[in-house]
């Protein structure tokens, strides 16, 4: 079983925006996956026990949890803590989605066994769980100027706006690479993915 959990947070306001990243790679992944068949990964439904979005299906005979907690992000890792709990899933078969200011916008990598480098949802996950051994797919959202990225002054308020309409087609595009992604994480493993995706320019 892996749970693949998405980070954002909940409600009209935060949708599509930058700190919303995980969720709506989630959400690609899922509408790709049922498009392509039609039971795959129903629509999420809210499940108050672990208060998150969720869809499931299995893949190989190995089920996959959807997983888009909505106690906002800086308490993720409650609900994240709740499914690992009630499954007895060793934390080594999550996964998160998430977004990352360190990284330009327009790419992704994966990472595993890291530390929460700033990212609050991230960190409440590893307090929460006591470990960090578990795998990261991380966004890039940092703005990319000629001259090189350039990390914003205000990071906590430039999450939590919505992408720029030049940033819309670039974000979309990468959301897309996540999906491709996520399909070849689950089907090769966790090392073979890092060599693939992480190495692309």
């Amino acid at each position: 079983m892996i749970i693949i959990t998405g980070l954002g947070n909940p409600g009209e306001k935060f949708k599509h925006t930058r700190h919303n990243a995980g969720f709506m790679a989630l959400d690609f992944f899922a509408c790709l996956r049922r498009q392509a068949k039609k039971n795959e990964f129903p629509e999420f439904i809210f499940s108050k026990k672990y208060n998150s979005f969720i869809s499931e299906n299995t893949l190989n005979d190995n089920k996959i949890i959807l997983l888009k907690p909505q106690t906002f992000m800086n308490e993720s890792g409650t609900a994240v803590k709740k499914v690992i709990t009630h499954y007895k899933l060793p934390t080594k078969n999550l996964v998160v989605v998430q977004d990352d200011i360190d990284l330009p916008l327009g790419k992704i990598k994966f990472s595993k066994d890291s530390g929460a480098g700033g990212h609050k949802g991230v960190d409440s996950i590893i307090n929460n769980l006591g470990k960090k051994d578990f795998i990261r797919l991380k966004i890039g959202i940092c703005p990319v100027m000629p001259e090189g990225t350039k990390k914003p002054k205000s990071v906590e308020k430039f999450v939590i706006q919505k992408f720029t309409p030049q940033e819309k087609e670039i974000i979309n595009n990468i959301i897309e690479e996540s999906t491709n992604a996520l399909n070849y994480l689950i089907e090769n493993g966790i090392e073979k993915t890092m060599n693939e995706f992480n190495n692309k320019k």
